[in-house]
C-alpha cells in the first residue's frame, strides 16, 4: 500500500468532515459533531483560519487526518495541539497512523514550539497503547470544562 501523507486542501473537508463524523462514533458521541461542512471550511480555509491538517491518502482517497491549531500556555509557551487523529478502521494496523503521528510531531519541531498535546479518551486502550510507543506523558487528574454556544450567550 502506498500512503502519501501531505496538507489538507480545502477540497478535503468533507472527507474530513466524514472520518470525523467516524471518530465521534468510535467515541460513543456521535450526536456531539454539529459543525457543518461550511463553517468547517471557513474555519480552516477562510479569511481568518484557525486550523491546519495533514491528510493521508492512498490512490486517491483520504484514509486519515490529523487535524491541529496553535494554542499558547501561560506556563509552557506555544504548544501544538493536536485536535483530532484518526485513521478509517479498514487501514488502522498498517502504519498509517504512525505516518500522520510523526508528521505532525515533525511539525511541531519545524515550527519551534514548546511541545505538543493533544486527548485521549482514558478507554481508548489502543490509542493509549499506541502513545505509549512514543513514550507521551498521559496526565491524570484534570476534568475538560466547556461551554455550548448556546451557554455563552445566555
Amino acid at each position: 500500500m502506498k500512503v502519501n501523507i501531505r496538507i489538507a486542501e480545502e477540497k478535503d473537508c468533507p472527507a474530513i468532515l466524514e472520518l470525523i463524523h467516524e471518530l465521534a462514533l468510535y467515541e460513543k458521541a456521535p450526536e456531539e459533531v454539529t459543525v457543518k461542512l461550511e463553517e468547517f471550511i471557513d474555519a480552516g480555509f477562510g479569511a481568518a483560519p484557525v486550523w491546519k491538517a495533514f491528510v493521508a491518502e492512498n490512490d486517491g482517497k483520504i484514509i486519515g487526518f490529523a487535524l491541529y491549531y496553535i494554542r499558547y500556555s501561560t506556563w509552557k509557551g506555544c504548544r501544538l495541539y493536536l485536535e483530532d487523529f484518526i485513521v478509517t478502521e479498514a487501514y488502522r494496523g498498517q502504519g498509517v497512523g504512525k505516518l500522520l503521528f510523526e508528521t505532525v510531531m515533525q511539525e511541531a519541531k519545524d515550527k519551534g514550539f514548546n511541545g505538543m498535546s493533544w486527548q485521549v479518551l482514558d478507554w481508548n486502550e489502543p490509542a493509549i497503547n499506541f502513545y505509549n510507543k512514543y513514550n507521551a506523558y498521559l496526565e491524570a487528574g484534570w476534568l475538560n470544562a466547556s461551554f455550548s454556544k448556546e451557554q455563552i450567550n445566555k
